[in-house]
């Protein structure tokens, strides 16, 4: 073959992977970690599947035991910037160490994000948003109580050709202060595009209670899933460290799996949790 011919072909080849695609984004990913709170910069259409793992350190409630969580989530563009985004749902079991079972609905939470920056050619997003969660699961796992929460966030993502960083703060005002606790968060994620079957990433996802409930005597919250009420746990800080990947199945399907370790010493909910969701966009 003519070598003019074979430059040609191995330079489209070269050009045509993900990582030199004309919109960054295609490299970028959604975080796995903390997927009610950590919500992407991106506006995309998207549903997405998730099982949750976590173990609950027995400093908290004087036992240990695990919960899972089975959910879904939905990111719908209405336009380029703007997307409803419906981020809380699904069902949740609780075993404890003593025998207890408990199982029942989340609350439901939906709201919307809107992109206020979009610079592609500096491969930055800057997108506020907010969701309302309503007290329609049952109390047996924690849900119903008070009349709902509101939750404000602003996330931004900034690429550097395969490597992106991600960062989210937010704050949760109970409309019951009585009911719920008022809360702050920081989460932050890192991520490298190696290939698309293999993008890894490290998280650091943390909580803050900055008001209390009235509800139990707790001196903690249940970071993210869960709010306790808790009458005693102002101005406790949570944390946990992640790690985990994501990989592109299919032009349209993401699979994503994460580990995370709870961090910050205490009597505190989080021990370890375990999280794989799939993503498709459409």
């Amino acid at each position: 073959m003519n070598a003019k011919y074979v430059s040609l072909a191995l330079g489209v080849a070269v050009f045509s992977h993900p990582v030199f695609a004309q919109d960054w984004t295609e490299t970028a990913i959604a975080p796995v970690t903390n997927p009610i709170y950590f919500e992407p910069a991106l506006i995309q259409n998207e549903v997405r599947p998730l099982f949750a793992y976590h173990r609950l350190d027995s400093g908290l409630l004087g036992v240990g035991g695990d919960a899972q969580v089975y959910a879904a989530q939905l990111r719908w563009a209405i336009n380029d910037r703007l997307a409803l985004i419906a981020t809380k749902d699904g069902y949740m079991r609780i075993n404890l160490d003593n025998g207890t079972h408990l199982d029942g609905f989340n609350d439901l939470a939906a709201g919307l994000k809107y992109a206020v920056i979009k610079d592609d050619a500096n491969q930055f997003v800057l997108t506020p948003g907010f969701t309302v969660t309503l007290p329609t699961g049952n109390e047996e796992v924690f849900q119903g109580t008070g009349k709902g929460r509101a939750d404000l966030f602003i996330t931004a993502t900034k690429g550097w050709d395969n490597f992106h960083l991600t960062g989210n703060i937010g704050g949760t005002v109970p409309f019951d202060t009585d009911a719920n606790t008022s809360n702050a968060r920081f989460n932050v994620m890192a991520d490298y595009f190696v290939s698309r079957w293999f993008i890894p990433f490290v998280t650091f996802n943390s909580f803050l209670t900055v008001g209390n409930g009235n509800v139990i005597g707790l001196k903690s919250e249940g970071f993210d899933v869960i709010n306790f009420g808790s009458s005693a746990a102002s101005g406790r800080y949570q944390g946990a460290v992640g790690v985990g990947f994501r990989s592109r199945l299919t032009a349209s399907l993401d699979f994503g799996a994460a580990y995370e370790n709870g961090v910050i010493d205490g009597n505190d909910i989080f021990k370890d949790r375990v999280t794989v969701d799939f993503i498709w966009h459409f």
